[in-house]
């Protein structure tokens, strides 16, 4: 089997819900190997806090320690150092880049691409992804894993249920079209 991507997950990623929780089912499932600091962690929790009033604090702290016991390894720590010395177009990434670097990881999994450029990436043996691009390979490179993963986290939403194709609409408005695509011909197995 090969050695499932190591992914370093920026917090506009992990402000999701439905995508967090689908990252953290594959990286269960061995397809991924997700990380993220503490720092990531700040940064999606001020973002939800400052666009969901209704959420606490107390519920966002609950879910980062859920997500930290469920993915190990998932936390990377001592990258600070390498901050001051990165250069990107947004210094306030440079975190994600050193915690990419210092956790030897080869993706950083973003949804703001242009943030994270090949020749600065390239220089460190990292690329940076859209999520749906990663969880489409990821998919492909074991669709019975990435199914069951999926099937889990489907039945796993009580309130309200969902149906296999309520499971696809709430992913294609995370900008997933292309697993959502993928995820059409296993329909019977989610």
């Amino acid at each position: 089997m090969n050695t499932p991507p190591r992914a370093v997950i920026d917090a506009c990623v992990l402000y999701s819900a439905p995508v967090r929780d689908l990252l953290i089912r594959l990286s269960q499932a061995g397809l991924v190997q997700c990380r993220w600091t503490n720092e990531i962690h700040e940064e999606w929790m001020r973002n939800v806090l400052k666009n969901n009033p209704r959420i606490t604090r107390e519920r966002l702290e609950r879910t980062r320690g859920l997500m930290d016991d469920a993915v190990r390894d998932c936390l990377v720590t001592e990258y600070a150092d390498l901050i001051d010395s990165l250069i990107l177009p947004d210094p306030d990434d440079r975190h994600v880049l050193a915690a990419a670097i210092r956790s030897g990881s080869e993706l950083i999994v973003t949804y703001n691409l242009t943030d994270f450029p090949i020749d600065v990436l390239s220089a460190h043996d990292i690329e940076a992804l859209h999520p749906d691009d990663l969880i489409t390979q990821v998919i492909e490179s074991d669709p019975d894993e990435a199914c069951v993963a999926l099937k889990q986290q489907r039945e796993s939403l009580k309130n309200p249920p969902l149906s296999v194709n309520d499971l696809l609409v709430m992913f294609e408005k995370q900008y997933l079209a292309q697993t959502v695509n993928r995820l059409r011909s296993f329909s019977d197995r989610i």
